[in-house]
Order: C-alpha cells, then structure tokens, then sequence
C-alpha cells in the first residue's frame, strides 16, 4: 500500500515557474527522468489552475502509456473486487460505470457522480493540508490527485493515484450511503477546534472509508477505498486481526502507512455502519472527541500500535 511514512510526494514550485515532485528514493520512478518530468507537468497543471475564479478543471492529456496502465489495473482489480467487495460498493461502481479502456478527466467523473450522489471532483497536485481536504468534502466535492502509477510496476504505488482517488473514492461516493458518511465526516472535521479532535475525526475516516471492512452473507468484506484500490491488500485484509467498530479505538490507534494495515474494523453490516460511524460523524465535536480519548485512556488504548 502507501508507503515512505506520508501519502503524497511533496510538490515545489521553482522561481522560473518549473514544477518538482520529489519522489522517495523507494519509489520505482525516482530514477526515470521522462515519469519524474511528466509527474511535474501534471502537478503544474493542478498548481496553476485558477478554482477561485472558476477555471475549468484542467485536462490532462493522457498518452497511450498511461491509458494502458488504467486498462491493466481496471481490469485486474475488478477480478478482485467480485470477490472482495461489499454488495454496497459493488452497486454503486456498476450505476457509476467509469471507463476501462481510459483514463478518465475528473470532469468526466463528477459529470457521472453528480446525478447518483451530488459529489464533484476538483484537481490538487499531491497533498492538501487536513482542513482544506475535509472541508471539500464537507461539500460533497473530492479533491484528487491526477498522475498514474509507474509503468514498471502498475499494480502496485507508493502514492495515492488516480487509480486509488478514482476507482478507489469514485465508486464508494457513487452509494448515497456511503457519500453521506464521507460527506458528514467532511462536515464533522471541520466543526473541531482543536487539532487533537481535527486527528481523532481524520483516525476514524481512515478505518472506515479508507480501511473498512463489512460483514456480509457470512464473508468478510471490504468497503473502505484504501483496500479496493490495492491490488495486494485485498489478497490480506481478511487475514489481519479484525475489532469490532469502536470509535476510541478508532480514533486513537497508532498505525503505520507504509505497510497493509494490521488492524481493521468491521462493521456488522451497513446500518451498523451508518449507526455508528456516520452518527458519530453527524453528531461530533470537541467536548465528544475529547470524551472519546478519555475513554481509550481509561482502557489502555492510547497510544497502543497496530503491529503486524
């Protein structure tokens, strides 16, 4: 999955107008001159779009490598996600119906979005900070990266893609229940005063709609983007230790990004989802968070490791 201990290469903008994406030295691109240039000219484009004035979404101009590498990981995860997937996101990818011979412009996805669920999808060239994030989609609207994974490895990134921000977020928030979690998750980080609620709110996204799991028919299943955009992980999630949904834990388990997560959280089934995540995401505040924290302390769950 993600690794190098961050998400997303960090982006610098020279003086001469250049873009620089500065690859971790794991990263199978690091030493491709032609993908770390192509990885600069797609940040750019997202740089220098105007969104204040209402620019259109920058295009990016796909070559047949690119496309090849969506085609290759289109075709192989949905293999995967017939068996591994919950019947919720399964749904939803089918009413969305993204393409698999191409990549996609993130127009050309908010346009297929838009009508099931009312979300839209905005450019960003890698990270974007916590509360900008979470107060986009407080707004129904998914702030998403555009580059694609290195050809010599397309099934594997270190970085979250479009691959991961599209097939991964795209399908979920085409279920209007699940977008009406991310949404109210949006909404609650954005009510936090203090950075420590801010965490605990993004802990609880994270293993829910990023790593979530979800009983069904007697299976285990995955929900959560992180594991149905990852080819490797959804051979392994069943095969990790599986909690029950609990929102100390949740919210103040320490986990390590740059390995398969360890530690999941499943639901029962969807309601119990919505009954539990989404309430606590509608609800949430500092006062709640803080009591939440108090209640892992008392357990002796703070500060406790997911190890492998």
């Amino acid at each position: 999955m993600f690794e190098d201990g961050q998400l997303y290469s960090p982006v610098t903008m020279h003086d001469d107008g250049s873009v620089e994406v500065h690859l971790a030295d794991s990263h199978p691109g690091k030493d491709d001159p032609e993908y770390l240039r192509r990885r600069g000219e797609i940040a750019a484009a997202a740089l220098t779009w105007d969104r204040a004035g209402g620019a259109p979404l920058p295009t990016i101009d796909y070559t047949d490598a690119e496309h090849e590498i969506w085609r290759v990981v289109s075709a192989e995860l949905a293999a995967k996600h017939e068996r591994h997937a919950h019947s919720e996101y399964l749904s939803a990818k089918s009413a969305l119906g993204l393409p698999t011979d191409h990549v996609p412009q993130l127009h050309e996805v908010g346009e297929r979005l838009e009508p099931l669920t009312g979300w839209s999808y905005i450019a960003a060239p890698g990270l974007v900070p916590l509360r900008d994030f979470y107060g986009d989609l407080g707004r129904s609207t998914f702030s998403s990266t555009q580059y694609l994974r290195h050809a010599s490895r397309p099934l594997y990134t270190p970085e979250p893609d479009i691959i991961h921000e599209v097939i991964g977020h795209g399908n979920q928030l085409a279920s209007p229940r699940f977008a009406a979690i991310t949404q109210a998750a949006g909404a609650a980080l954005t009510r936090m005063e203090s950075e420590t609620a801010a965490k605990l709110v993004a802990d609880v996204f994270w293993f829910s709609m990023e790593f979530g799991v979800m009983h069904e028919d007697g299976d285990l299943k995955a929900y959560g983007a992180g594991i149905l955009s990852s080819y490797g992980e959804m051979d392994e999630y069943a095969h990790m230790e599986i909690r029950e949904l609990d929102l100390a834990d949740m919210g103040t388990l320490n986990y390590d990004i740059t390995a398969y997560q360890p530690v999941l959280f499943a639901a029962h089934d969807l309601g119990h989802l919505e009954d539990v995540v989404g309430a606590f995401f509608d609800s949430a505040d500092d006062e709640a968070c803080e009591r939440l924290r108090a209640d892992a302390r008392r357990r002796g769950l703070l500060g406790e490791v997911a190890h492998a």
